[in-house]
């Protein structure tokens, strides 16, 4: 009796006892002379998605966004502003989300797999054993594969044939490498254990160039005649030309840290992170031009003219008008 009366005052006071607050993030230093409040932003039409919604593709008509807790990707329909679709594709949606031949593709950490869901009928279709390398990662397509960083070194990519859902090449790449893209002719992959950008050639499954970039590139975009990464060690950006394959720019955004995503599109390359869920760049000149410090971001993307922004801590999806952001 004793020792239950000890035990439930013991639970008591564990249940009074306050509790610790987390320590707030130092700020980020972003670019001063261009930033301005998150508030003056304003979007054009608000996508309610409860969870954690976060990687961000687009396809021919709409947007998808995959959800980590909830284990589904939603279709955002940008004509009517609403969410028209959520599927469940297993444990787990992370490391980014991809579009290609008629398909939905999402690697799953829970499942150690890559969902494929067929974009017509909005149903799951195949389930293909290839786990990605890191929940920070992603997949791309292109005219004839699927590609993903795997290995529980981040030290592969995996070629997925959509003919045949399987894997039918692994490439060796430097280990911690997470994120891939396509584009220019090629697949290329960031080290974020270091500051390499992988060039792997497409049609040969080779290793053409590793390119010294920033520290810790995780993200990257292709898009604007460029390869474009973000890079978590110092928060600038690397502008790559994929003919030389020399990098040409260094853009100092004062975005350093974990998490955030790029993306490229009318005329600008796009950044977000937690503090400052939006920084533009113009693709020409390489300057930060416009920047917007407060609460909201996580992932962006340029698609249909727009972009849209994952606010993933307020569980919904911005569209914005990618004019008045850079009036």
């Amino acid at each position: 009796m004793r020792y239950a009366l000890i035990l439930f005052t013991a639970v008591l006071c564990a249940q009074d006892a306050p509790k610790k607050k987390r320590s707030p993030r130092p700020p980020l230093p972003g670019v001063k002379e261009v930033q301005k409040p998150m508030e003056l932003v304003k979007p054009e039409a608000v996508f309610p998605v409860p969870g954690v919604p976060d990687w961000t593709i687009a396809t021919k008509d709409g947007v998808w966004v995959s959800n980590k807790p909830k284990g589904t990707i939603s279709k955002l329909d940008p004509k009517t502003n609403t969410v028209t679709a959520t599927v469940e594709v297993g444990k787990q949606p992370c490391s980014g989300i991809a579009y290609g031949f008629g398909s939905l593709w999402a690697p799953l950490c829970g499942d150690k797999a890559v969902a494929r869901v067929d974009e017509k009928t909005n149903k799951l279709v195949a389930t293909i054993p290839a786990g990605p390398a890191n929940s920070e990662g992603g997949i791309t397509t292109s005219k004839d594969a699927v590609w993903m960083a795997t290995g529980a070194e981040g030290d592969k990519v995996v070629r997925i044939d959509p003919k045949k859902n399987k894997v039918v090449a692994e490439i060796a790449v430097a280990a911690g490498s997470h994120t891939v893209d396509f584009g220019e002719g090629a697949v290329w992959v960031t080290q974020s254990g270091g500051n390499l950008l992988t060039r792997i050639d497409a049609r040969t499954n080779k290793v053409t160039d590793a390119i010294e970039v920033g520290p810790k590139p995780r993200f990257l975009t292709v898009g604007e005649g460029f390869v474009w990464t973000l890079n978590q060690g110092d928060g600038t950006v690397s502008k790559v030309d994929p003919k030389t394959r020399k990098v040409v720019a260094t853009i100092a955004c004062g975005v350093p840290g974990g998490g955030g995503e790029i993306s490229a599109g009318g005329g600008a390359v796009w950044l977000t992170v937690f503090q400052i869920p939006i920084t533009r760049i113009d693709a020409k000149t390489n300057k930060v031009t416009h920047q917007y410090a407060g609460p909201g971001g996580d992932a962006i993307l340029y698609a249909h003219g727009a972009v849209w922004l994952s606010n993933l801590r307020e569980q919904n999806i911005w569209r914005l008008d990618a004019a008045k952001i850079a009036p």
